[in-house]
């Protein structure tokens, strides 16, 4: 079955080879790579195209007005064709057996929605050392409690998106595995590090400060949860953030 795999890119040049090339190694051969580049200023597009014309499942779109990365990652869904979806952003990697490794479970467990551990890499592509380990499964009640799901980790059926998308919000990724696990769906882990996700000065995951308020921002506004509701499900979230730091 086709993976439509899904890579917003904005002014890559550094990583978008690399990021190309863990998936030209996947063991997993029936994938397609949706990049839509979302107005880059950098030779970005120059080092895509000509893995373009190496690989014909490799697809190319640039957006003539610079938006969003949820907006871009709709854009990319659109143009998608798979049976599954992907998400890999443009500096971020797969280990060669990813896709193989997902799709081989989600077959044999009739699993709609799936998703992995991963481990940090640094700017230069150096492992740190620090791993995300993930829950066996969740459901829309559990994942209230705070975000285990890495994007980068996740394949699912592109099904689940018919009534989906990424909002215009801060933890896009977040707020639209509410919106799918809400209508009953469970997503399931591999608690195997099968991704890596390169953390950088930019990154804006890096202020605790604002990731807690754009939390609370899908609690209250996007879930539209009542203030006692969500303030449960805040501290839930920052009382799992402090244990995984411990």
């Amino acid at each position: 079955m086709l993976v439509s795999i899904i890579t917003p890119m904005y002014n890559s040049e550094a990583t978008i080879s690399e990021t190309i090339e863990s998936v030209l190694a996947q063991t997993y051969s029936e994938w397609e790579l949706v990049i839509v580049d979302d107005c880059s200023t950098d030779s970005s597009s120059d080092i895509v195209k000509k893995y373009q014309d190496m690989d014909k499942r490799i697809h190319y779109y640039k957006r003539e007005k610079k938006s969003s990365i949820a907006n871009a990652r709709n854009y990319a869904i659109n143009m998608s064709k798979g049976y599954y979806l992907a998400f890999l952003d443009s500096d971020d990697l797969w280990e060669k057996d990813k896709l193989h490794k997902q799709v081989t479970f989600m077959k044999k467990n009739n699993v709609r929605f799936c998703y992995s551990a991963c481990a940090t890499i640094d700017e230069n592509s150096n492992k740190t050392g620090k791993v995300r380990w993930v829950k066996d499964y969740a459901d829309y009640s559990i994942l209230l409690k705070g975000n285990f799901i890495p994007c980068l980790t996740v394949v699912l059926e592109r099904e689940l998106f018919d009534k989906a998308e990424f909002p215009e919000i801060k933890h896009e990724d977040y707020a639209v595995w509410l919106s799918i696990l809400k209508t009953g769906v469970k997503a399931y882990g591999i608690n195997e590090v099968l991704a890596y996700y390169r953390i950088n000065s930019k990154s804006a995951s890096a202020n605790k400060f604002k990731a807690a308020l754009w939390t609370w921002n899908i609690y209250y506004n996007y879930e539209k949860m009542p203030v006692y509701k969500s303030i449960y499900y805040f501290l839930n979230y920052i009382i799992n953030a402090v244990r995984k730091r411990l």
